[in-house]
């Protein structure tokens, strides 16, 4: 694969699994109403959260920094990463603001205007009030002044150390009255070039987004039960596959509607994830699988998992099936219908 037509991959695959997770909650709202999307949220970004900050801090080198002044630059770099407009300004060693102008990578596009402000915040409360917690600090805390889901300029807030212990209750607290002072783009800071080079960030993007999927499709089993969930969460996949294929195909320059062509695409798609395939004409075989590598996927989640390929293939041949006989074989069949 040239170096341009991987690069466009690895985006189309980020792009992707973007448009899926906002996708899910999305649906979760429409579906199920916003306080079953508000709690899929939480413990959404609460895994994430676990399972990345501290870790995260110290691959960005910001174990060593004031707390509030990690917490707020760990959100600036992570997300500058991850393809998120981000802004950061340091007040001092215990203020230190952290500020996310539109467009909302999350609620990207006309998502914005669904989401309820119980489902936004359930992110702040799962993650940035619980900063302080995992950083074994009990006074730091975050004061959120604003969000764009309620017409504010922004998602914006500060991070926070008080002068004593917070209860769980005030770890995030709302002040609309004050707003982040103005940034100077040149002021903020910038990843070093050598540690993370153009191809590492585009990984990095990708990663960032394939994330929200490998820890969002368990959630959904656990909240709505496997029925609903396989019903619901296959629904939401196959709608953003076939919403998405127009930019999948523009950027992996594909033409055509034939079987080979669709498996070119697929291929493509799943080496930009980062899995290992053989290939056979028309056949091919997952070696490694990169987003749930180390984990047991129930078949239910792998159907789930499948949903947004189905919907590219509708798009691209609606005359033309995805072999389900196994987890880690993709093969085309013509549909007899």
């Amino acid at each position: 694969m040239n170096k341009n037509l991987n690069h466009e991959a690895t985006l189309a695959v980020a792009k992707l699994y973007h448009w899926w997770i906002t996708g899910v909650v999305l649906g979760l709202n429409t579906h199920k109403g916003p306080k079953l999307a508000a709690e899929f949220v939480y413990q959404l970004f609460r895994r994430q959260h676990l399972e990345r900050f501290l870790p995260g801090l110290k691959k960005l080198g910001l174990e060593k920094l004031p707390h509030a002044v990690a917490a707020a630059q760990y959100h600036y770099f992570s997300n500058q990463l991850g393809g998120v407009k981000v802004e950061y300004f340091e007040e001092s060693e215990r203020k230190a603001w952290i500020r996310y102008p539109p467009p909302r990578w999350i609620w990207s596009g006309t998502a914005i205007c669904a989401i309820p402000s119980e489902v936004n915040n359930a992110m702040l409360h799962a993650w940035h009030a619980h900063n302080g917690v995992s950083l074994n600090n009990p006074r730091l805390g975050f004061v959120c002044t604003g969000t764009t889901v309620d017409g504010g300029p922004g998602l914006e807030g500060y991070y926070f150390e008080y002068e004593r212990a917070l209860a769980p209750e005030e770890r995030l607290r709302f002040a609309t009255n004050e707003s982040c002072p103005r940034v100077d783009p040149a002021t903020l800071p910038a990843l070093d070039s050598e540690s993370w080079p153009a191809a590492r960030q585009a990984k990095a993007y990708r990663n960032y987004a394939m994330e929200y999927i490998r820890n969002g499709l368990p959630l959904l089993p656990e909240l709505l039960g496997p029925n609903e969930a396989q019903r619901l969460g296959h629904l939401c996949g196959k709608q953003i596959g076939m919403q998405s294929y127009d930019d999948v195909v523009q950027r992996l320059s594909i033409t055509g509607d034939d079987e080979t062509t669709f498996m070119d695409m697929l291929e493509t798609l799943l080496r930009a994830s980062g899995d290992e395939l053989e290939r056979d004409g028309n056949v091919l075989t997952r070696k490694t699988w990169r987003l749930f590598a180390g984990s047991e996927m129930l078949p239910p989640l792998i159907e789930l998992w499948r949903a947004p390929f189905l919907g590219l293939l509708a798009v691209h041949n609606r005359f033309l099936e995805l072999d389900h006989s196994s987890d880690d074989r993709f093969s085309i069949t013509a549909s007899t219908d």
